[in-house]
């Protein structure tokens, strides 16, 4: 089938009955259910935007010549590449880069693990058959995943093996004839309840040893898979309106804990079954690494810009926009959003092909801009607190405005420089649900922690630094000194 529609991804949500848990229920239907029928409508969004502006968000599929999604596409040039990526701020920008997790984030790693599959016949060539098809499969049909990467925080000093109950961390059971049997707890799929299938793989921010062969496993399922379970942390759409709550009451994607208890997964959907040196490898030797890279710059400078425009439009509607610090501030998020676009300027101008045919960015500008960014966000969001100050305490909620007794003392009280009370008010709430709300701190821890621990991350980024050229330098700098060293008449 070609691309789908909201209402088709809606459809296939109502049908798959995926058993999903929240606040000590099952949900019967998530697109019904409080928790989840907003969050499931913008989603729908995405896809009908696909319909909407077709000749960006859709190409030709190279084996059935139908209509798929773009964010899926292997760019062979820096035309498709482009391509690619202005797909993906196109989804960005109807949600103001709220959504981290939205379809295309997965769409780039199963593109890149499905044509660069050679590491996964290290075990068995069909593993490796596995993850072509299952890139074609995913193509094809527009699956919607979710994802899990991490195991519980158990005991941290401890390996997976070692730990105190070592089967509460997904493992391997049984090897089948036609399967194997897993079984345990995964974190953290955003999106887990709201989505068609679930892809599994370790972390490799965290290296797995040999130890932990039983541990190292990856592979995809339908989430309604029997034996699969979802179990939601609180939602943060608290069912306001989209007035009080502008941002949390459309792009709240929630987040989950699986549970897998004794998973049949068939061998067409296994992709690493017991190998941790593969598992470590898969992300940087497929490049997938780099493509999901790709996509997350690009929904941050989308994301970025929204948070400028916030700022703007807050000094403008208090008139602080003369204030020396205030200029500093505003420049301050300017200067981010030029520097991660100089980074993905670079990255696609840089890109080369890689040994599977697929254009490929520049990973050095990417790295250079994911490990920064989840640094400076947390900054970017503190400026809008301190710029906001008390107004974002004091917003009245949309109802106050309408209030026969207080309705025009809240609108006489609340106005602006450039605008009236209401106008004002909303504004501010907007700002509140960016930065203080429970949605808006979720985004800046989720931001800090997007691609695993930051320090680590940069502990890795340092050790795959080329420093070598740097240290010459001054070597040469040095050794240059020496022979233009001219001695005082003190010294002669």
């Amino acid at each position: 089938m070609p691309a789908k529609t909201g209402q088709e991804y809606m459809e296939r949500l109502k049908r798959a009955k995926s058993s999903v848990y929240i606040h000590g229920e099952k949900v019967e239907d998530v697109t019904v259910h409080p928790a989840f029928r907003n969050v499931v409508r913008s989603m729908a969004a995405l896809y009908d935007r696909q319909y909407e502006k077709p000749e960006k968000m859709l190409y030709r599929s190279p084996t059935t010549g139908q209509f798929v999604g773009m964010t899926f596409i292997q760019p062979t040039t820096i035309d498709e590449l482009i391509a690619r990526r202005e797909a993906t701020q196109e989804w960005a920008r109807m949600s103001a880069g709220m959504m981290g997790r939205s379809p295309d984030y997965l769409n780039a790693e199963v593109m890149a693990m499905g044509v660069a599959n050679d590491l996964f016949a290290e075990d068995d060539p069909m593993f490796a058959e596995n993850a072509k098809n299952y890139y074609e499969y995913a193509r094809e049909n527009d699956i919607s995943l979710t994802h899990t990467l991490i195991h519980p925080q158990m005991n941290r000093a401890k390996a997976l093996h070692e730990q105190n109950d070592a089967d509460v961390p997904l493992h391997l059971v049984e090897r089948r004839k036609d399967g194997i049997i897993v079984s345990g707890i995964r974190l953290l799929a955003t999106q887990g309840g709201i989505t068609d299938e679930i892809l599994v793989f370790p972390s490799t921010v965290k290296k797995s040893t040999a130890g932990e062969d039983p541990y190292a496993l990856a592979f995809a399922i339908p989430n309604n898979t029997p034996g699969v379970k979802f179990i939601c942390r609180e939602a943060f759409d608290y069912g306001r309106s989209a007035w009080d709550h502008p941002l949390a009451s459309r792009f709240e994607e929630g987040d989950a804990i699986v549970s897998f208890e004794n998973v049949f997964v068939p061998w067409e959907r296994v992709f690493v079954c017991g190998n941790s040196s593969i598992c470590n490898r898969t992300f940087r030797e497929t490049n997938a690494v780099i493509h999901m890279s790709h996509q997350v710059v690009a929904k941050n400078i989308v994301k970025t810009e929204f948070l400028l425009g916030v700022t703007l439009c807050l000094i403008e509607a208090i008139g602080i926009g003369e204030f020396q610090h205030v200029k500093d501030k505003g420049a301050e998020i300017m200067l981010v959003l030029e520097t991660m676009k100089s980074h993905l300027y670079r990255a696609e101008h840089n890109a080369k092909r890689d040994r599977w045919g697929t254009m490929t960015p520049d990973f050095a500008a990417l790295d250079a801009a994911r490990n920064w960014y989840p640094r400076i966000y947390p900054r970017l969001s503190e400026i809008i607190r301190i710029l906001g100050a008390s107004g974002l305490m004091a917003i009245p909620t949309e109802a106050d405005f309408h209030h026969e007794e207080i309705g025009d003392i809240v609108r006489r009280a609340m106005q602006g420089a450039t605008v009236d009370g209401y106008e004002r008010v909303q504004l501010f709430r907007l700002a509140w649900d960016l930065t203080m709300s429970a949605f808006g701190a979720r985004q800046t821890h989720y931001e800090y922690y997007f691609f695993g621990d930051p320090v680590r991350m940069g502990m890795a980024y340092f050790d795959g630094y080329e420093k070598e050229p740097y240290k010459q330098f001054v070597r040469e700098f040095l050794r240059g000194a020496k022979s233009v060293f001219i001695p005082s008449d003190s010294q002669r």
